[in-house]
């Protein structure tokens, strides 16, 4: 269905800006219709900003599917802090980072810090993927608090020990950091969730939207369906309310 926000700029095109930031689309994405022209006023007094409507296509109104809720210490999911719409590093075969490798060093000495003053017993064994990631297992005791609500303190952490290995580095590199197989339980529990919905889509040639997710989660998701027969994935929103879509496809 259509849906439509209006917005307001000093001029047309700042407007427009505006209303694309707001729905977090592109220009190719919608249609917009002038309704005030920005008048300027005398001597920069008086003037009136420009008023633009902005038309966009919506999914059509569906319950949203909930996303699978992510574990206590013990049960089921996970989560992966990354920056909007930046693919994560692949999961691959590791290898044992080796000696004498700074970056390694840095990130034990960094989260050895950390974990003392969160008063966790644990410590990080690092290895090395075969593109050149740093993967960080935490190994130890009360590593629910490490992981957080939905992974949120684990995300947390993981933003912060690639910003302190990276700073003042000219080559950056990537750094994933999972407690108790936390990330590959919820990116499992999310691929099994999508196909589901994915099956529902098909059965019933009716979109799908799902509940808010990170970055991270909705590539998993996309990721998941980009070969499903029948079906497509977009987003829409802006953060941290952005959404993924289960459209119908007939091609």
């Amino acid at each position: 269905m259509m849906k439509f926000i209006e917005s307001t700029g000093k001029n047309e095109e700042a407007a427009i800006a505006a209303a694309l930031r707001e729905l977090g689309l592109s220009r190719d994405e919608v249609s917009v219709e002038v309704l005030e022209l920005a008048k300027p006023g005398f001597l920069g007094i008086g003037g009136t900003p420009a008023k633009v409507k902005v038309s966009y296509e919506a999914p059509d109104e569906e319950p949203a599917v909930a996303v699978p809720a992510a574990p206590e210490r013990g049960d089921d999911p996970v989560d992966e802090a990354v920056e909007e719409d930046e693919a994560p590093a692949p999961v691959m075969a590791a290898v044992a980072a080796p000696a004498g490798d700074d970056r390694a060093e840095k990130i034990v000495d960094f989260l050895t810090g950390l974990l003392e003053r969160m008063e966790v017993n644990a410590v990080p064994q690092v290895s090395v993927d075969e593109e050149g990631n740093y993967l960080v297992e935490l190994v130890g005791e009360g590593l629910g608090a490490v992981i957080g609500r939905r992974g949120e303190t684990l995300d947390a952490i993981q933003q912060l020990t690639g910003y302190a290995v990276n700073h003042g580095q000219q080559r950056r590199v990537r750094v994933r950091v999972d407690a108790e197989g936390y990330r590959s339980k919820r990116e499992e529990s999310l691929e099994r969730m999508a196909r589901r919905v994915a099956d529902k889509v098909v059965r019933y040639r009716r979109n799908m939207t799902l509940e808010p997710m990170n970055a991270y989660e909705r590539h998993v998701v996309h990721t998941a369906l980009q070969d499903y027969p029948g079906v497509t994935t977009y987003s829409v929103g802006v953060e941290p309310n952005r959404r993924t879509v289960v459209a119908y496809s007939q091609e």
